[in-house]
This record gives C-alpha cells, structure tokens and sequence, in this order.
C-alpha cells in the first residue's frame, strides 16, 4: 500500500506596505474633490476679505473712488480713528451686551418650549408651529410691526398704561432686546428639539418606572442630550445678534438712538452716508475679529481644529508612522524564517 505524503501548501506571503506608501492619485482624492468647494470660498471669501483689508489702508472717500488703487495709502490710521474719533468702542460694547443678554435669556424660553411640545399630546403639530412663527416672519416686517406698536401711542404704551419712548432714549435699549428676543428663540427651540428627539423612549421608559423625578429627569437624561445642540444654538446667535443689521435699522430709522448704535449699522453709517469707504472697511475688519473670537471658542471647545489635540482622531502622525516601519522591518526577517520553516 502506497502512502501517499502531503506536502504542505506554500503560501506567498503578502507584500505589507507602510504608512505613507499609498499611491500619490489615491492619497490626493479627497484634496481633489475639495477643490470646487475651495474655489468657491476662496472667490466668495478670501478675496474680498483681502480687498477689504486692503481698503482699510487707504483714504478712501467719495472723491477718490473712482480711481481707488491710486488712494493715499494711510496704513493703520483707519484703526487708529476709529478707536479714538469715532464711537466704534461704544457700538462694540452695545453689540456685545446685547448679544450676550438676548442669548442669556433665549435660551432657556428655548429648551423649555422644546421640552413641552417633545411628548405627543392633542394639538402638538399646531403647537410647533406657531412657535415658529417669530423666526420665519422676516426681520423688515418684524422690524415695521414692532415699530408700529412702540409708538408713543402705540399697542404697548396702550396696555401699560405709560407714555415712554420706547424708540427714543435710553429704553431703546431695552425695546431692541425685547424684539430681538421675540425673534431669536425659536431657532434655540428647533436645535433642543433636535437634541431631544435622539433621547432614546426605553430611557423614559427606564426612568419612570424607577420613580425618577421631572428635575432628576432632565438634569441627568435629557440635559446631557442637549449639550451639543445648545453649544451649537449659543454661537450661532451670538454671532447673529453681534452682526443683525436690517431689524435695528427698520425698527428705529436713521440716525439710531446712541443706547442701540450697534456695529453694523455703525459701518453702514460710515460707508453709505459720511462716505468714509476706508473707515468703515477698518470697522468691518474690527467686526470680523470680534465675531471670530466666540467661534474659535466654539471649535476648540468641540475640538474641530486640526492641532495636535486632534491626533488621535486624525490618524496616525509622523513618530507612529516611523515606529510602524521600524516594527515592520524588524518583523520582516522572522516571518521569512517561519515561511521557510513551513516549506521544509
């Protein structure tokens, strides 16, 4: 009887490549298909942010419009004006009051119309909709409605039963918060509502049939839930409040009391009326630096920037790639061997 010997499959070992070895066309794909996106911005975006800094330099007004590259060039003494001669300090510190009250106080009107239209109950589609009606409405009729009922003998005194001038005075200030108020929290409604639709029903569940009470509830369940979206809902009205131009203009005209003379309408004034395109440039430079502020705030604090907090999530950086060689290398000559040994 023949035994018949098996010889033992040879397996060719498969070629391992290191980081960094992937083919050129594959490693740039994704840079390739960023390139009409960054055309876009750089068109929409970076140049006209160039020119304006660049219009910032000069002293541009309306008899050297026409012929603007060839402006006196006053480098930062458009900075310098508008921090010492002009009441830009003033807007500034108006802008950002008010966006920080009006964010402060729409908040909360947010999370707790969320949190009372999130069960299903007769009537909750109806419910949500009229929330919605400030921030659909737009800011020119919210702006010429408000402005019809501020009057000195408008809806409002009317039903106080005063006669202040609320479009007039230092209660302007308080007029604007108000209707900025009015309009600003719906969109922190939608966010929260948002956030709560991801809280999962066997958490309810759980917590009721364990006796949980309402504030336990949202302090441990639902409040958790929220903290992206209110993160989220936070800077974008900050940012918005900061730069709303059409609602303080419509609501109280030109030229605006001095207790509601905010940024924007500030360097509309400078650019449009007094016809100080230099001026007003620098201004929108000092607006843009402001606004950048609370959203640098907002990436680091959700760790979007691309730094080396980041190097965890965004793959493996320069040492780990050279470690991953070395190991390689080192582990090449002893998987040959045990190939070797198989096939003996």
């Amino acid at each position: 009887m023949t035994t018949t010997q098996t010889r033992p499959r040879q397996e060719t070992p498969r070629a391992v490549r290191p980081h960094g070895k992937t083919p050129l066309y594959k490693r740039e794909r994704p840079l390739w298909m960023l390139l009409p996106g960054g055309v876009l911005m750089l068109a929409v975006i970076v140049v006209p942010l160039l020119v304006g800094v660049y219009i910032a330099m000069l002293d541009l007004d309306q008899y050297t419009l026409r012929q603007w590259f060839s402006a006196p060039f006053v480098g930062f003494a458009n900075f310098a004006e508008a921090f010492t001669d002009s009441p830009l300090l003033h807007s500034i510190w108006i802008s950002v009051s008010l966006s920080v009250l009006v964010t402060a106080v729409t908040v909360p009107i947010g999370v707790a119309a969320a949190v009372s239209t999130q069960n299903r109950f007769p009537g909750r589609g109806l419910v949500r909709s009229i929330y919605l009606v400030p921030y659909v409405l737009p800011a020119f009729v919210v702006g010429t409605f408000f402005r019809t009922m501020l009057q000195p003998q408008g809806v409002v005194n009317t039903a106080l039963g005063t006669d202040v001038l609320w479009l007039n005075g230092s209660a302007s200030y308080w007029a604007l918060a108000g209707v900025m108020v009015w309009t600003s929290w719906p969109f922190v409604y939608l966010l929260s509502l948002a956030g709560l639709q991801a809280v999962d029903n066997e958490v309810h569940e759980a917590a009721a049939l364990d006796g949980v009470t309402w504030w336990a509830k949202l302090r441990y369940i639902v409040f958790p839930y929220l903290r992206g979206p209110l993160s989220l809902a936070i800077i974008i009205s900050i940012l918005h409040n900061i730069n709303n131009f059409t609602l303080p203009f419509v609501l109280f005209g030109n030229p605006l009391p001095s207790s509601v003379e905010v940024m924007p309408v500030l360097t509309y004034i400078a650019s449009f009326q007094s016809f100080r395109f230099g001026l007003s440039a620098a201004m929108a430079i000092c607006s843009l630096v402001i606004v950048a502020i609370p959203l640098f705030v907002y990436l680091r604090a959700v760790r979007l920037d691309t730094g080396e907090d980041a190097g965890g999530d965004a793959g493996p950086t320069r040492k780990q790639r050279r470690a991953d060689r070395a190991t390689l290398a080192a582990a090449t000559p002893a998987a040959a061997a045990d190939i070797d040994g198989a096939r003996a």
